[in-house]
């Protein structure tokens, strides 16, 4: 099991994921990190387990109010040793950094604009991303697996913050109908317990945040998975 420290930024800081209500996110304040700087958060992170990889949020581009480009530039510069997955909603085919990969979530295509994608000859990630009411964004990212690349986080976000645990019975299905592809769990994970069940149905990476900020999830519970 490998895992992915998520960092969501908002308006130039830091802030704590719950269940999707980006309008409410605070400022990450917590037992591991006390400050919102993302460098200060990744540090922290690194303080608890050599990571190689880290997921960033950035909600200002995923909801068409701005980006994060300059301080991503940075972090990118500051860890040339770190692999970033990025998230920033629908985008454009560019040339990525040698230390960066894309994600694409679903919530941020639609139909008319799905071939897109295509120009990034698999090498993104691709985020399925479900709300409490169902999958979000393009339906043909759900239902033609020939958009898909080899890595599909499978993102649950009325769960993300929540202590409610990983949605199980989704992510055992994508595994059942699809053991080519590698899914990565992200939404709800609290302990090692939930590492466990996930490692059972047959997934092998997983984001989290809350369960490492909160020390739910310590250096030697991933050391040990």
């Amino acid at each position: 099991m490998k895992l992915i420290p998520v960092i969501d930024l908002k308006d130039g800081i830091v802030v704590h994921a719950r269940q999707g209500h980006r309008e409410h996110y605070q400022a990450i304040n917590t037992a591991l990190c006390k400050s919102s700087d993302i460098f200060r958060v990744i540090d922290a992170f690194l303080g608890i387990y050599a990571f190689d990889t880290f997921y960033i949020a950035d909600l200002n581009a995923i909801t068409d109010q701005g980006n994060h480009n300059p301080l991503i530039a940075k972090v990118l510069t500051r860890f040339p040793q770190l692999t970033f997955w990025i998230d920033q909603g629908y985008q454009k085919y560019n040339e990525p950094r040698r230390n960066m990969l894309p994600v694409l979530g679903s919530e941020s295509y639609r139909n008319e604009n799905i071939s897109g994608i295509l120009a990034y000859k698999n090498k993104f990630i691709l985020s399925l991303d479900y709300s409490n009411l169902g999958a979000l964004g393009a339906s043909s990212l759900f239902s033609d697996p020939s958009f898909w690349p080899a890595n599909i986080i499978i993102m649950t976000l009325e769960r993300v913050g929540s202590h409610r645990g990983p949605d199980l019975d989704k992510l055992s299905e994508f595994c059942r109908q699809y053991p080519e592809k590698n899914f990565i769990a992200a939404g709800g994970i609290r302990h090692k317990q939930d590492l466990l069940a996930l490692t059972k149905a047959g997934i092998d990476q997983a984001l989290v945040a809350s369960a490492l900020h909160c020390g739910a999830i310590k250096a030697e519970d991933i050391t040990k998975f």
